[in-house]
């Protein structure tokens, strides 16, 4: 594949448990880069990304299949080969979408997809009651059971819907061999016939936008057009790199963004990380940072609107807890991040004072970066740096120099405690609420001098 010497490729990545706020991220980057293309390449409807673009009167809209892109002109948003595909599920997004008045004319699923089943989502339920103690808070969506069959061999792609010898074939036997798995658990037989009249049904609906994602994803980078990855979970819930196995199904790291996408790997120009001035989490596993109480409840509910922290899939309540350097600075390497996103300091607003894990520390031994034994992880203690808050309102402001002093020491704290700059701040829900920092300052002084650069390529990225 021939790569343009312009194209810009960036991937748009989770550096904690998920939910740190992507969505907004790659909705703010495709508007201002004019993103010809948009690709989630990795998970399925277990994650959702909330967005409030503009000239939608501030609505909130959570994407749990469609990628980001979706509300940016002209931009083409597929979803990627490293996905699995709930078509009912995707159906219904996007008829709500249309509802909403959104031209999801650009909305385009990879032909490689795998699809996620009704047995699917009935194999999740079970195996995961099945765990018992050592259930995973999964979100029950077929995910898991939908990349089994993928790593099995033996899953269904979006493209053999269009493919109506082979779904005649091949039908009684996967149907089958599903019925076998769930009886394991007790579970009921698949109609072969009713499946066949699903996918009938899904090919129908769907047909007219499974493409070729290789042919799509050549052209964009032959053209020198901007091109945006778009990740769903974090890095902390990664398959391999993540506290095992309270993990998703698929790789949710910039190492799996050019596989999950057909971009190659040499043409990725920047990895923007993601991550929330607090942490916070759903789902069961090792949090090292939670707090309880009031300090909880002060995290959870945060902004002059009352928006509260609850999962956008399965509005579970998330665990909150003070910011995890430790956990950030392991995603930082490992994905190579070239710059952050720093979201939701506005939340901090009012907190007379601020800590920080620097350290994991276990029998007297501490780690500086997140260890692999999940059961040694639960047993260890944060290690706190303490800083100070600010009485002031940071909420909506879109200035650099307008933050309190103490938010920007804040910000400039967790740049060194990480090791990469802080690019972008977020402040707010709202696509205004996003602090584009130029100029001089710490992060300033990592860069080279160079061309001008757009909002898209912050000070530091721009190279002669």
């Amino acid at each position: 594949m021939l790569v343009g010497q312009g194209a810009h490729v960036t991937v748009v990545i989770g550096c904690g448990w998920g939910d740190e706020g992507k969505g907004k991220v790659v909705d703010a980057l495709a508007a201002a880069s004019g993103a010809a293309l948009a690709i989630r390449f990795n998970g399925g409807p277990n994650a959702g990304h909330t967005v409030m673009p503009e000239g939608t009167g501030g609505r909130a809209f959570k994407l749990h299949q469609v990628p980001s892109g979706i509300f940016t002109a002209g931009c083409t948003c597929l979803i990627g080969p490293g996905t699995v595909v709930d078509p009912d599920k995707l159906l219904a997004e996007l008829t709500e979408l249309e509802d909403a008045g959104i031209d999801t004319s650009q909305v385009v699923v990879s032909d490689r997809a795998h699809l996620i089943l009704p047995a699917h989502r009935e194999h999740d339920k079970l195996l995961e009651a099945a765990r018992g103690r050592w259930a995973l808070g999964t979100t029950l969506s077929g995910v898991g059971p939908a990349y089994e069959d993928k790593a099995a061999r033996i899953g269904l792609r979006a493209g053999d819907l269009l493919d109506v010898a082979h779904l005649r074939d091949y039908l009684p036997w996967l149907a089958a061999e599903q019925s076998r798995r769930l009886a394991v658990y007790g579970g009921p037989p698949v109609d072969a016939a009713g499946l066949h009249t699903r996918c009938r049904e899904w090919a129908a609906r769907l047909g007219g936008r499974i493409v070729d994602g290789t042919r799509l994803v050549g052209e964009t980078l032959r053209r020198d057009r901007p091109l945006i990855l778009e990740g769903q979970i974090g890095a902390a819930r990664d398959l391999d790199w993540g506290i095992y196995p309270y993990v998703t199904s698929s790789g949710a790291t910039a190492g799996a963004a050019a596989a999950g996408s057909g971009v190659p790997p040499r043409a990725i120009t920047s990895v923007t990380g993601v991550v929330k001035a607090f942490a916070s989490a759903v789902g069961t596993g090792p949090f090292i940072t939670e707090v309880s109480g009031d300090a909880a409840e002060r995290l959870r509910e945060f902004g002059n609107e009352g928006e509260r922290e609850y999962g956008a899939t399965t509005g579970r309540r998330r665990s909150c807890g003070w910011f995890d350097a430790v956990a950030a600075r392991t995603a930082v390497a490992l994905n190579g991040c070239t710059a952050l996103a720093l979201t939701k300091v506005d939340a901090l607003d009012g907190l007379p004072e601020l800590q920080v894990a620097t350290a994991y520390e276990h029998d007297g031994r501490q780690w500086d970066t997140l260890p692999s034994n999940a059961r040694r992880l639960a047993q260890a203690r944060p290690v706190y740096k303490r800083l100070p808050g600010w009485s002031e309102i940071s909420r909506e402001l879109q200035v650099w120099e307008a933050l309190p002093s103490n938010a920007q020491a804040y910000v400039q704290r967790i740049e060194e405690l990480v090791g990469v700059p802080v690019a972008y701040v977020g402040t707010g829900p709202g696509p205004e609420a996003l602090i584009i920092r130029e100029g001089d300052g710490p992060a300033r002084r990592q860069g080279e001098a160079g061309r001008p650069c757009t909002p898209l390529q912050p000070l530091f990225w721009c190279r002669p």
